[in-house]
């Protein structure tokens, strides 16, 4: 068995993948093409799980050990969430040390589910360390909540599985209060054209990501949405998979966009639904974000090529006090039209062609810089 380097997946997700709804009244109900299709799904489940198995035993006898692939996590409040994932890897391969490869070798990777990793957290200010017993699950994902006392700054979590040397990883720890970001990736950070499937894929699984094309003006938005703050909360949300999380943060660095964890998500076959639900996802990860930091408002921002607008526009109408503003950059913009704003149940909605003309027209509708609302006590 050829040596595979495993994926550089990377953070948060939340219930990234709920249940299907069934409709009532069984296979009945159903009629027999829906129970064929429900019975296919299981069935395309079971033997992905079934093959990975079998190269998972294969790779064993040759030597692959267990190792751990971690991810930035984020604390707040007293708590931590701890994101990575466990594979099976080459001996001497270190996943989250594998850089250069094209997306779609990121996706050859043998995950482990039902691997204990044993997490150190150390605070920067503390040296009373508190440690944790885990289990990787469904797609060797680890995503955990664990209590520790964690001032707002930088947190160093150490993540050991079997034999291997521990990974360190950076645990931001958010100051709850003033402003955060929530920020999506795919044409809202970076280029990716999802209007456009096959050059989509193009971008995403045969290039690298030294060869993609930042947003022009993002990264000024989301540092000056910040600006003025001490340990802000910056999160990135995305529907890419985890495999994909290391080339998307080295990008986010490389571009100048402020430090935050990533919450992806998980992809491949579910015994309830052919894939997970992308528009799930990003709702429970918003949703998680307001309950574990319940004093800060949030600027959300997005594009217009996916759900973004509707996610977005959802949780302004939920939890008005909770959303500072949206802004939705148009993925294929009217190039007779400036920048636009309105209001969603009292939240400004400001769509534009990219950060600088939403960074223009946030300043119009939120005031003068820094927009920081509330003030932050120090945890």
């Amino acid at each position: 068995m050829s040596s595979v380097p495993p994926a550089d997946p990377g953070p948060a997700a939340g219930p990234s993948d709920a249940p299907a709804q069934r409709p009532p009244g069984g296979e009945e109900g159903r009629g027999w093409l829906g129970a064929l299709g429900e019975r296919a799904q299981r069935g395309a489940f079971r033997l992905e799980r079934r093959v990975t198995a079998l190269l998972s035993a294969l790779a064993r006898r040759r030597g692959w050990t267990p190792a751990v692939h971690s991810y930035a996590g984020y604390a707040a409040a007293g708590r931590v969430r701890v994101l990575a994932r466990v594979l099976l890897v080459a001996p001497g391969v270190v996943p989250n040390e594998v850089t250069g490869v094209a997306g779609w070798r990121r996706l050859l990777t043998l995950e482990q589910p039902g691997v204990p990793i044993d997490v150190t957290l150390r605070s920067q200010d503390s040296d009373d360390p508190s440690r944790h017993r885990l289990v990787s699950g469904t797609g060797g994902l680890v995503d955990a909540t664990v209590t520790h006392d964690v001032r707002p700054g930088r947190a160093q979590a150490l993540l050991r599985v079997g034999d291997r040397p521990p990974v360190a990883e950076v645990v931001h720890a958010a100051l709850d209060g003033g402003l955060g970001v929530v920020c999506d990736i795919d044409d809202t950070a970076w280029v990716t054209g999802l209007r456009h499937p096959l050059r989509a894929a193009w971008r995403t699984f045969a290039r690298g990501s030294t060869g993609r094309e930042a947003v022009p003006g993002m990264a000024d938005l989301l540092r000056a949405a910040v600006a003025g703050q001490e340990h802000p909360a910056v999160v990135y949300l995305s529907n890419g998979p985890w495999n994909l999380a290391g080339p998307v943060a080295r990008f986010l660095e490389r571009h100048g966009f402020p430090p935050g964890p990533l919450l992806m998500t998980e992809w491949g076959f579910r015994p309830d639904a052919w894939f997970r639900s992308g528009r799930e996802h990003k709702a429970g990860a918003l949703r998680r974000l307001l309950e574990e930091l319940p004093r800060t408002r949030w600027l959300l921002v997005g594009d217009d090529g996916e759900h973004d607008p509707v996610l977005y526009g959802d949780l302004a109408r939920e939890h008005p006090d909770r959303v500072a503003a949206v802004a939705v950059r148009q993925v294929v913009p009217d190039r007779d039209a400036a920048a636009v704003a309105r209001r969603v149940a009292g939240v400004p909605v400001v769509t534009g062609p990219d950060g600088r003309a939403l960074l223009t027209a946030l300043d119009a509708v939120l005031g003068p810089r820094p927009w920081a609302v509330g003030d932050a006590d120090p945890a």
